[in-house]
């Protein structure tokens, strides 16, 4: 068995190295992941510029590749150049912080580098968990987070899958961990609507001219079956199946043309 592996957080975040360490057991891991942060690039793909790849140690010990591009560009690298055979499975992860929401689909590199894989019928996994301030921590100028449960629950999650592949019609699993679970049981949720409201600040550089930065306020409160009430009034793992065909109901198209 083979193992894929990849992030958006880069080559050198703990959470990458948490993921192999979760499934390192059940089989043989590939990391190959982009070599700098590349959160919020969705499903990005470089088409206009070279991509190297470079060789890096991991803080295992082990071996990992870094590719100077997005996400996707390290899935596409992975499945086209570096490995000599389609993987058995696919996780993408683990981010720090939560991919939640609609919205989260097309913005979130975690789950770029996690369709590209699902679309040529790899069964995926995209994790992520939540972090609060007490859970980060600085080590020789990285950030260190406990992913300690989430390995755990990946572990479970990645056993079942390599045994079953996934359910038919579903492409990949969005699964997001909260800091606090409340237990070591799966949750199966709906997306909610959205995790931040977007927020634009206006600022003004030392010459005048303006520039911007886009933030989010996050939301309080969620639906009731949603992965964001799951998580933050109840304490679950949720998994959210996908689907990444997005065809919407065609026969109500014909009859609002006719």
């Amino acid at each position: 068995m083979k193992a894929l592996i990849s992030n958006d957080d880069g080559i050198t975040a703990s959470g990458i190295l948490a993921c192999k360490k979760a499934i390192e057991d059940l089989c043989e891991t590939y990391v190959i992941a982009p070599e700098t942060q590349q959160s919020g690039i969705g499903h990005a793909l470089t088409l206009y510029d070279p991509l190297r790849i470079n060789e890096y140690t991991l803080k295992d010990g082990s071996k990992g590749l870094g590719v100077e591009g997005t996400p996707t560009d390290a899935v596409t690298l992975a499945l086209f150049e570096i490995m000599d055979e389609k993987p058995d499975i696919m996780i993408s992860g683990i981010n720090t912080g939560f991919n939640i929401g609609k919205a989260e689909l097309t913005t979130s590199g975690t789950l770029g580098a996690a369709i590209e894989s699902a679309t040529f019928g790899i069964p995926t996994i995209a994790i992520s968990q939540e972090v609060t301030r007490d859970d980060i921590k600085f080590e020789n100028g990285d950030i260190e987070v406990n992913f300690d449960f989430a390995e755990k629950m990946l572990n479970k999650l990645t056993k079942i899958v390599l045994k079953k592949g996934l359910p038919e019609g579903i492409d990949l699993l969005n699964v997001n961990i909260p800091a606090n679970p409340s237990d070591d049981s799966f949750k199966i949720v709906n997306l909610c609507e959205r995790m931040y409201t977007p927020h634009v600040e206006k600022r003004l550089d030392p010459r005048g001219k303006p520039y911007y930065w886009i933030g989010g306020e996050p939301y309080e409160s969620y639906e009731s079956k949603s992965d964001g009430y799951a998580l933050h009034n109840l304490g679950k793992t949720t998994i959210t199946p996908i689907k990444i065909d997005m065809t919407g109901d065609m026969a109500s198209l014909h009859e609002w043309l006719d």
